[in-house]
Order: structure tokens, then C-alpha cells, then sequence
């Protein structure tokens, strides 16, 4: 019985949710694509900078 008022509960919020449209969409994922990107070179850079330093240590 919880179960089956969660799911109309569910059902009901859905209805009041305001769904971005087609240009938001675009947008937030291009911003999300363009933050890994950037986030993933200069971790390798860090990761590069970081194997150089120890091999002069090694």
C-alpha cells in the first residue's frame, strides 16, 4: 500500500516539473562536456608534471 501512494505521489510531482527545453539542454550538456574536457587535460598535466619531478627523485 506505501508502495502504490509513493508511486501516485511520484506521478504527481512529475506533472509539476518544469522540464528544460531542446536550447537548455544543449547548453547545460556543452557545458558539462567542455568541464570534462578541460578538467581531464590538466589533470594530465598534473599527472605528467608530478611523474617527472619523481623521476628525478628515483
Amino acid at each position: 500500500m506505501r508502495l502504490w501512494n509513493f508511486c501516485k505521489n511520484v506521478v504527481k510531482e512529475m506533472k509539476i516539473v518544469t522540464w528544460p527545453n531542446v536550447k537548455q539542454t544543449r547548453t547545460d550538456t556543452s557545458t558539462v562536456i567542455g568541464t570534462s574536457i578541460i578538467m581531464a587535460i590538466f589533470l594530465g598535466l598534473i599527472d605528467l608534471i608530478v611523474q617527472w619531478a619523481l623521476s628525478f627523485l628515483a
